[in-house]
């Protein structure tokens, strides 16, 4: 049994990554080896079947600290770039946004990443049972394997990049979240949603009750609100808007209009493409947001107040 690490040539622990991750990843991490090179792996990999733990666990943490951030090089920059360097450019209520919906081990991973002051503030937002999950997964990362490093801070990556700019993360749970969602393109806000129900329905539910839908909009608005909603968005967009709406909401809404508009009003008949109706509620949608940073009235006021979480 090979139970050395100090006396393995470099071919010898190339062989045992190889052996370790499989020949395909390894070769994705492994750039630029050519064929004669790669048939030599192969030939050693024959002579490093029996290998202690503790040495293959050597080995990997030495082609992390290699490879990987050889992986990271930014274009323009010489300097090895860590796999997760991202999550400095992050804000605090970013980097919580970002974990919320990730189970421990991977909010372990990320706070392992991170400077004492975020790391902490990240903490402060979990449940205590998670709580103490995450610290004892943030003691316990020596067996997390290379590959499942790099695809952690990929999907993280990525995802941060759907994250609003900022906003102050003061009151915590869903009505942050909300804040946060609030700043994002539609599209993207969609996205993020979909996700988060598939990962976190229950956060997903307390978000939904912080969150300005135009389904939401005929539930909480009260009829003044509700004209001044609607008078400030073209009445075309209005009538495409309620296309295929219940005729109780669309009573409604021309119970609020001015008789003018009552009178112009035509509903939107025959076949329309779904992705105009989706246009124009998105309009009303945005209308009804830039009513509430002009301080017409405050969502949570609308709600009956601050809801518990």
């Amino acid at each position: 049994m090979i139970s050395d690490y100090n006396k393995l040539s470099g071919l010898q622990k190339v062989a045992i990554l190889f052996s370790v991750l499989g020949e395909s990843l390894a070769l994705n991490l492994v750039n630029d080896l050519d064929k004669t090179e790669i048939r030599k792996i192969r030939a050693a990999m024959r002579g490093v079947n029996n290998v202690a733990f503790s040495v293959k666990k050597q080995v990997m943490e030495e082609f992390y600290f290699s490879f990987v951030s050889e992986k990271f090089v930014q274009e323009d920059d010489d300097e090895p770039k860590k796999p997760f360097e991202f999550l400095k450019e992050l804000t605090d209520e970013q980097l919580i946004a970002l974990v919320a919906s990730e189970d421990s081990r991977v909010v372990a991973i990320t706070l392992a990443q991170l400077e004492g002051d975020k790391r902490s503030a990240v903490l402060s937002r979990l449940d205590e049972s998670q709580k103490r999950e995450v610290l004892v997964g943030i003691g316990n990362l020596d067996d997390v394997p290379l590959e499942a490093v790099v695809q952690i801070a990929n999907k993280l990556n990525k995802k941060s990049k759907q994250l609003p700019k900022t906003v102050n993360f003061s009151r915590g749970g869903g009505k942050d979240l909300a804040d946060l969602l609030s700043d994002m393109p539609p599209e993207d806000e969609a996205i993020f949603m979909e996700n988060l129900e598939q990962e976190d329905p229950e956060l997903a539910e307390q978000v939904k009750k912080y969150r300005i839908t135009f389904e939401s909009i005929f539930e909480i608005f009260p009829d003044n609100l509700l004209r001044d909603l609607m008078n400030a968005v073209d009445l075309d967009a209005v009538s495409l808007a309620l296309k295929g709406i219940d005729q109780s909401v669309t009573d409604k809404v021309l119970g609020v209009l001015p008789k003018k508009k009552q009178a112009m009003f035509e509903a939107v008949e025959g076949a329309v493409a779904k992705r105009d109706v989706d246009e124009a509620r998105k309009k009303i949608v945005s209308a009804a947001k830039q009513m509430e940073k002009d301080g017409a009235f405050k969502l949570e006021d609308l709600l009956g107040g601050d809801t518990v979480e």
